[in-house]
């Protein structure tokens, strides 16, 4: 098993007939991971420790908590409140995360059928929203009542959106097929 660091270092001569490249400086790479959560409602602190827990054994770093910029009297929502949990990703902690995402947790995701080739953006990167952090092997299922979802954003350095999906076909990111017309 090739693992993703290593896969990336193969990229520019997997990719150079294609693209042409000259450089092997000009073959995409991963930038950071960033993986977010909403907390929403929970207003508990212990709820809301229970969560920032559980994304620091995901992610193997402290996530950083994100206040509403603006008070909505509609959601309840005073500015300075904590709304979200969020850990940036960089080196050999983004590598060990994304070889784990890919041939661990989303395996074990209830009903997957691959990554939508729709979830890569214009700019070159992958978002990924998993519903259950449960797929993950480091959170205990003892406690299924506080189960929250994740987005996780892969950033590249590719240049359009065919770059990047190729680069993230290369990097074994396991998309959907495409549904054949009949």
């Amino acid at each position: 098993m090739m693992l993703t660091k290593q896969r990336q270092q193969t990229a520019y001569d997997a990719l150079r007939g294609e693209y042409a490249y000259t450089s092997p400086m000009q073959a995409p790479r991963i930038a950071k991971v960033v993986v977010s959560t909403g907390v929403g409602k929970k207003r508990d602190p212990k709820v809301l420790a229970l969560v920032e827990d559980r994304l620091a054994r995901i992610t193997g770093q402290k996530a950083a908590a994100r206040a509403a910029r603006a008070s909505v009297a509609s959601f309840k929502v005073r500015q300075g409140d904590t709304v979200g949990l969020q850990a940036t990703l960089r080196g050999s902690r983004m590598f060990d995360f994304l070889d784990k995402l890919i041939h661990i947790a989303l395996p074990r995701a209830r009903d997957f059928r691959g990554i939508p080739v729709t979830a890569l953006d214009d700019m070159g990167n992958l978002t990924i929203g998993i519903k259950e952090h449960t797929i993950f092997p480091e959170t205990s299922d003892e406690d299924l009542k506080d189960v929250f979802g994740l987005a996780i954003t892969i950033v590249t350095t590719a240049k359009s959106k065919k770059e990047a999906e190729a680069f993230f076909r290369h990097l074994g990111i396991p998309f959907r097929a495409p549904e054949s017309k009949r």
